[in-house]
């Protein structure tokens, strides 16, 4: 698959969601109800009445959880490059594709081309590549594959121990143990002799 279909491919995948966005939105404005009143046009909020302003200072902690999710989720992006640099380097190690015949006009098998151009192989490297043998390429795929699964392994390992970290400061504790404050004695006001009472006196 060259590179301008993959772009074209790519191009008519967005042009297609952005009109199946927009036939519905056409669709629900025709047919949907249209009865604005004082009740429908307030502000909703998880079925509640709001209480109080929107302009409140949010705790912390809560940026503190979504950058942890934020953490990841490029995490996960990151595994897809991986996945495919390790698929790759597991289907060269394969003994079965070498024993196909090869690709008219390459000394490589067809399969093994395929997975070549796929890594990005360019057109000019490939003749050398041909005239290394089955068992060396075998070889330097399988360390490949190793090399690989190590590095997402200790990638793994560091985002493991930066969430156990998090999780023992109890960053993600949402509400967190405090120590209640200890009451203070007040002190009575002292009311002047001439403003006591005559009862009060005589009780003394």
């Amino acid at each position: 698959m060259s590179t301008l279909t993959i772009a074209a491919t790519v191009v008519l995948f967005v042009i297609f969601g952005f009109l199946f966005i927009f036939v519905n939105l056409c669709i629900g404005r025709l047919l949907r109800p249209h009865d604005p009143h004082e009740e429908k046009c307030e502000i909703y909020e998880c079925g509640e009445p709001t209480i109080g302003s929107s302009f409140v200072q949010f705790d912390l902690r809560f940026y503190v959880v979504a950058l942890l999710f934020l953490i990841f989720d490029v995490e996960v992006a990151l595994f897809f490059p991986w996945a495919t640099v390790f698929g790759k380097a597991v289907h060269l190690s394969d003994g079965r594709m070498w024993a196909q015949a090869a690709a008219p006009g390459s000394q490589l098998p067809a399969p093994v081309l395929g997975v070549y151009r796929e890594l990005g192989v360019g057109q000019e490297l490939l003749p050398r590549l041909g005239q290394q043998s089955p068992a060396q390429v075998q070889q330097q795929a399988q360390q490949l594959a190793l090399f690989s699964l190590f590095d997402i392994l200790v990638f793994f390992a560091v985002l493991m121990v930066g969430f156990a970290y998090v999780w023992y400061r109890g960053d993600l504790d949402w509400v967190r143990a405090y120590r209640r404050p200890q009451p203070s004695v007040v002190v009575p006001p002292r009311v002047p002799r001439e403003q006591v009472p005559a009862t009060s006196a005589l009780a003394r």
